[in-house]
């Protein structure tokens, strides 16, 4: 517990007291925010906020962790450095589609191709090695088996070793780019995805700690988790838990800074990281409710448009729609961390309430 409570406290402090500092630097140089022109009118004057503020989130989450790991005397496991792998990984191709923003003077980053190819690379690297470092008990971070409080009987690998290895990359990736540009769509207001994040994340936190306590390395019942690192997958949550919190700080409204897309695709690569090495795959599509419902609301505009030339909401994805219709964007803000609390609260009864009844 003191190793979770430490990274949590550690990357605080830096995110906290290193914002400012890298708003500076990037005033400075003049890396601002360029605003798509077809937005809310209010959002104009936001332009020139400084952007890729997911550096320092980034950043608190590895020095939480690394100074968690220092006072423990513990060296990271393979699922640790899978998580955070996965999490630098995309966190960089964010960080090349902000500086393209930047660099071009445009609201449009890297091509489309050019950040699959780097989602590709990362996710399908990411999946492969998931599959590798086995424990004593010959458990490997991740599984063939698609999981939802715990791994369920549904085996990618039913027709043979290549094929489920093939299906298990494809699962992984789709669940990495899905929870990537979900976290993605849901940063257009200020503090909203940090906000949501933050939430999500510390129900991350509780799992992985009950993980711990209730492992099968520990006892061996019917109700044990196979989960090969649950300690360290809670320590690198509670960094991201303390990052957002400090972050939070300076990126509430109004806005000193922006993640961009370097902190939205590097908590969205943390989160899919979370859900497939917790073997909670199933589980985070409710703890991170909110994030589905706007991705969804963004998804039936388009389908709906395409077939009928007409809109359901004024604007996608849907906490725009609400500024058009007149709600506050600190309203929307708050109400919005409300219900993404309500879900993680109903995905944290469901999780316990499994263990109870099995």
């Amino acid at each position: 517990m003191i190793a979770i409570l430490i990274a949590a406290g550690i990357s605080l402090l830096v995110a906290l007291l290193g914002t400012p500092v890298f708003i500076r630097m990037l005033e400075r140089r003049q890396y601002g925010q360029f605003i798509r022109q077809d937005g809310p009118q209010s959002h104009m004057t936001k332009r020139g906020t400084p952007t890729m503020g997911g550096v320092v989130i980034i950043a608190a989450t590895l020095v939480g962790v690394g100074a968690s790991m220092a006072v423990i005397g513990r060296f990271p496991s393979a699922s640790m450095w899978l998580a955070l792998y996965l999490m630098v990984g995309l966190g960089a191709v964010g960080f090349a589609d902000d500086f393209t923003k930047i660099r071009k003077e445009r609201s449009l980053g890297l091509t489309p191709r050019a950040k699959i190819i780097g989602q590709g690379f990362v996710g399908i690297s990411f999946a492969l090695l998931a599959l590798q470092f086995p424990n004593s008990r010959m458990r490997t971070p991740a599984a063939m088996r698609i999981s939802f409080l715990r791994d369920t009987n549904l085996d990618l690998a039913f027709a043979g070793a290549t094929v489920g290895l093939i299906l298990f990359v494809i699962w992984a990736n789709f669940l990495i780019t899905a929870w990537s540009n979900a976290v993605n769509l849901t940063d257009g207001l200020d503090g909203l995805a940090t906000g949501v994040s933050l939430v999500v994340f510390l129900g991350y936190v509780l799992i992985g700690i009950w993980q711990v306590n209730q492992s099968c390395h520990r006892m061996l019942s019917p109700r044990c988790y196979e989960v090969r690192d649950p300690r360290d997958l809670a320590i690198v949550a509670a960094a991201i838990v303390g990052a957002c919190f400090g972050f939070l700080w300076w990126n509430a409204s109004p806005a000193k800074i922006f993640m961009g897309d370097t902190g939205s695709l590097a908590l969205g690569g943390a989160l899919a990281a979370q859900s497939i090495l917790s073997r909670t795959e199933i589980l985070a599509v409710i703890l991170g409710g909110l994030f589905v419902i706007i991705v969804l609301s963004d998804v039936i505009q388009i389908g709906f448009f395409k077939m009928t030339r007409k809109r359901v909401f004024k604007m996608a994805p849907l906490h725009h729609h609400f500024e058009l219709s007149g709600w506050g964007e600190v309203t929307i803000v708050i109400r919005f961390w409300l219900i993404s609390g309500l879900f993680v609260a109903l995905g944290m009864g469901i999780f316990y309430a499994e263990w109870v009844v099995s």
